[in-house]
């Protein structure tokens, strides 16, 4: 035997990362990650309440619930099916999207992904080679510039704040607008801070895309949750001219309580659906089955589920902002639609409480959290310093008592 088979190799080349600079760079969902951390001290027995993640307490309506149990019995539901999307669900996808939105589509311009987060990076995906720049209004959900720059791009913050109700303007846009710019990200009603433009804004912002040949990524997934004389449009029906340079994102995790479903969808021109379905062809083959077909029954069936969860949600905002903007220290405008509070905590910032000191928003949430057991997500999250986001997609009394822990800590 040799007796160099038995030594260490010796590695004479560059040292490299084990894990890709690529995937090392991502930062893990703070939402979830919010989330997370309030179940495992609940789990622990620390009465915890969590404002993190944007889910509805609300159980899948019982209908659909029963449609997958039938769809698991079914052994066509056992084998593969197309990549992109039960054909049936594809064309419920596509006339529900009609009723809903008066956005016109084929089922060959639908693609059923998991989630909308896939649809979300699948959109850049699908749209962006490397150095292409995306505008990205902040505020911002915390997935949208990991997934651009997952796809090669970068994304190019617009910061609209409290003073402008947490809305871009087409100025800004403007002045954010370089020859590299590709698309733009468009999220109303917006997570995380609830801010709904008006079908007058939406149809600007259209407009100035159109004429510029920018691409629009527009995620529609809180489109039902508005309230008072806030108003849901879409970029697409503002705009007829935009279908051949728009991407709608969009899924039924909000509207049916379906988060942990993980059916979303992507609707836009021809060609950028059958690439996006060639890749997806090879990243997932089809959504689970049992899902879609629960999904199918969802698109296909009436509101009425929704329009009960709008009702608590709307009860839920009103109070949350009211008790918000008795913290001292907090300022929280009025959110018009999805279930988030996005208050500026600045003015709380560089006080004393309880022997200790928040120099930002990320340090105040760890003080809440552990002075106060109640856990939120800080503004840094979202692009956004000096906030925090609230989901009041929680039971009403946990709500209340969340917040009065709050207004207790900061007196």
């Amino acid at each position: 035997m040799n007796d160099r088979s038995l030594t260490t190799p010796r590695h004479t080349g560059p040292t490299r990362p084990r894990v890709s600079r690529r995937i090392g760079g991502i930062a893990e969902s703070a939402t979830l990650a919010v989330d997370a951390k309030s179940k495992a001290l609940k789990a622990a027995g620390r009465p915890v309440i969590g404002f993190g993640a944007g889910e509805p307490d609300f159980a899948t309506p019982d209908y659909i619930v029963a449609a997958a149990v039938e769809a698991a019995k079914d052994p066509r539901n056992h084998r593969y099916t197309p990549a992109g999307g039960l054909p049936e669900l594809k064309s419920a996808i596509a006339d529900k999207t009609q009723r809903d939105s008066g956005y016109v589509v084929e089922p060959s311009q639908v693609l059923v992904t998991n989630g909308g987060k896939q649809a979300v990076y699948q959109s850049f995906a699908t749209l962006l080679d490397p150095g292409d720049e995306v505008l990205l209004p902040a505020p911002y959900w915390t997935t949208y510039p990991e997934a651009i720059r997952l796809a090669g791009g970068e994304p190019v913050d617009i910061l609209a704040d409290e003073t402008q109700n947490y809305l871009v303007t087409v100025e800004q846009l403007e002045a954010a607008r370089t020859n590299l710019t590709k698309a733009l990200l468009f999220c109303s009603p917006s997570n995380p801070t609830g801010a709904v433009y008006t079908p007058a804004q939406v149809r600007a912002i259209g407009e100035w895309a159109l004429e510029h040949g920018i691409w629009v990524v527009t995620d529609e997934i809180y489109e039902h949750l508005t309230y008072a004389d806030a108003q849901f449009s879409s970029i697409v029906v503002e705009v007829p001219d935009l279908a051949n340079s728009c991407v709608v994102v969009n899924g039924v995790a909000k509207t049916y309580a379906m988060t942990g479903w993980r059916v979303g969808w992507m609707l836009g021109p021809d060609d950028v659906i059958q690439a996006a379905t060639s890749f997806q062809s090879h990243a997932t083959s089809n959504v689970c089955n049992v899902a879609q077909r629960a999904a199918l029954v969802a698109v296909s069936g009436d509101l009425n589920a929704v329009d009960e969860m709008r009702e608590a949600f709307d009860r839920r905002r009103q109070t949350i902002v009211k008790m918000l903007n008795e913290v001292e220290g907090f300022e929280c405008p009025e959110p018009k639609g999805a279930f988030y509070a996005f208050p500026s905590v600045k003015s709380a910032l560089g006080r004393e409480i309880r022997g200790r000191t928040a120099a930002s928003s990320a340090e105040l949430a760890d003080i809440i959290l552990d002075e106060a057991e109640v856990a939120v997500v800080p503004g840094e999250a979202f692009g956004s310093p000096g906030y925090l986001r609230l989901s009041y997609a929680l039971g009403d009394e946990d709500l209340v008592e969340g917040v009065s822990r709050i207004q207790d800590l900061l007196l």
